[in-house]
């Protein structure tokens, strides 16, 4: 198989080529940026064919996939500051990237007959109550522009496709970008006490483990959408700083408060980003490793 990946310059995408190196594919690698400008941790990235595209731009989009001629696009590529998403003069550019430029890529997916991955988000749900979030659930209530537009990229792979995969995941967390354990980190080194909510409910997902899911789906024909997350639980920001903290031997003073109390995001944010993965099951797919394996194991990589 032969596949066109979007995004590599971010988390996801960099890790996504690298398993596909690993397993002997073709692939090709897009971003906006000239040339790539993601981490070189890995022979396979540094050797990566790397194509600059707008995915905004649909006459870009169509030349250069379809020169590339793929058997399957992994896309990627999305805008993902959610709070900067909010700004009144961000959200066109966010809707031209999350849903225009998604249905560009969909469109050529759909000439060339080829397989077609999207990667979505708990966001495009409302977060109320305490069970987890069917894949196949219809119920969308985006609370904020990133989780609404991410939306609208959803239905714009479904009403144009038959062959696609639409993934929902949560928490994410890699190697190439910002991340929560980063900034915790960080933050942990420079102050003697933090403050993490508590009241929001998921479970992170590690791009490495994640990377590796995306291509064995690509391996089949079993199409639809799928909530992916690692295993271990359903825990909270709070919980998940602690074990951060723990696992890097950082003794700052975590401290529990409310969404209210923090205060400090611009976009409303879901309380429950429980997802339901028995669809991974059923389809015979194996499940992520756990969420405190993953951080161990990218703790160790990462070398923070």
């Amino acid at each position: 198989m032969k596949f066109f990946v979007t995004g590599v310059g971010g988390q996801l995408g960099h890790d996504v080529i690298k398993e596909l190196a690993k397993r002997g594919y073709e692939s090709v690698g897009s971003d906006i940026q000239p040339i790539y400008s993601g981490v070189s941790d890995d022979s396979a990235v540094t050797m990566m064919h790397y194509i600059q595209l707008d995915i905004t731009d649909k006459k870009a989009v169509e030349k250069v996939i379809t020169e590339v001629k793929p058997d399957a696009v992994i896309h990627c590529a999305a805008w993902t500051a959610v709070d900067m998403a909010e700004d009144d003069d961000k959200v066109e550019k966010v809707r031209a990237i999350n849903a225009g430029g998604t249905q560009n890529i969909a469109n050529v997916c759909k000439k060339l007959d080829c397989k077609l991955t999207y990667i979505s988000t708990d966001y495009v749900f409302d977060g109320q109550g305490t069970e987890p979030w069917k894949p196949d659930c219809k119920d969308y209530k985006p609370l904020n522009v990133y989780g609404q537009t991410k939306l609208e990229g959803e239905l714009a792979v479904s009403n144009t496709l038959d062959k696609y995969f639409i993934v929902r995941i949560a928490w994410v967390f890699g190697l190439n970008g910002k991340n929560f354990i980063k900034t915790m980190i960080n933050v942990g080194k420079a102050c003697d006490t933090v403050r993490v909510v508590y009241d929001q409910i998921g479970t992170p997902t590690y791009t490495l483990d994640l990377a590796r899911l995306l291509v064995d789906m690509n391996g089949t024909e079993k199409y639809g959408y799928y909530h992916v997350t690692n295993e271990g639980g359903y825990i909270s920001w709070y919980d998940f700083a602690v074990e951060i903290y723990r696992q890097y031997g950082l003794k700052t003073n975590i401290i529990p408060v409310t969404t209210e109390e923090y205060g400090l995001s611009k976009a409303n944010r879901p309380f429950n980003s429980r997802m339901d993965k028995s669809k991974l099951v059923e389809a015979g797919f194996e499940l992520l490793p756990t969420w405190k394996d993953a951080v161990s194991r990218y703790l160790k990589e990462e070398q923070l």
